[in-house]
């Protein structure tokens, strides 16, 4: 990797702590602050959400009725979701303690946060909580994914992949055989010593 490559690198590792700096000052704005993983909101804005908040009638009243035939079908979802959840957990907690590779810790991508808030009635509450747990899982399962890749085989592709995980930019370029048989080992290592973040931090992998 060339050094104007790194710098890019760590201009968009900038740019993202900019951009957690920003989310932050909107979260002042909508009057609340994270305590411990746990959200507070400001005297009076819990009592404007429940103002706020649709009855179930209302709401499936509104709804289309493709919406509502639809939903056992979004819903069945969660059977290989579920699966898929257990078997990559399973094979991090097995193979990344053979390789010696740190543990993804799913609270990190699997969060439930939005089902408590006021404003959401109990099916827009089940609704968030589903959203939450499948994607989630599938962040989860990309983290894994990730360091997988890194350690046995991380080459960029010759063709443009859209959303690369964030390993992707560290990864060697495609057709340097010399590189991959140079620096194989050095990734792994560099994999191997990343720290497990506090909860809510993001692990940043070296260039």
């Amino acid at each position: 990797m060339t050094q104007h490559m790194q710098d890019l690198i760590g201009e968009i590792l900038r740019l993202q702590s900019e951009l957690e700096a920003e989310i932050d000052k909107r979260r002042e704005a909508f009057g609340w602050r994270l305590r411990e993983r746990f959200v507070e909101f400001e005297d009076g804005i819990a009592a404007e959400h429940r103002r706020l908040r649709t009855s179930v009638r209302h709401f499936l009243a509104e709804s289309s009725l493709a919406s509502i035939l639809t939903s056992p079908l979004i819903y069945s979802l969660i059977v290989p979701i579920a699966l898929l959840d257990l078997w990559a957990n399973l094979y991090q907690q097995v193979c990344f303690r053979a390789y010696g590779i740190p543990r993804v810790r799913r609270a990190d991508h699997v969060v439930f946060d939005r089902a408590r808030l006021a404003y959401l009635n109990w099916i827009e509450a089940a609704n968030c909580l589903y959203c939450s747990y499948a994607n989630g899982v599938v962040a989860f399962v990309r983290e894994i994914a990730s360091r997988t890749e890194q350690y046995w085989c991380p080459i960029k592709h010759a063709l443009r992949t859209t959303d690369p995980h964030r390993r992707y930019l560290g990864f060697l370029e495609y057709g340097d055989a010399d590189g991959y048989r140079t620096r194989l080992e050095e990734l792994r290592n560099l994999l191997r010593e990343e720290v497990t973040p506090a909860p809510g931090e993001g692990a940043t992998p070296k260039p």
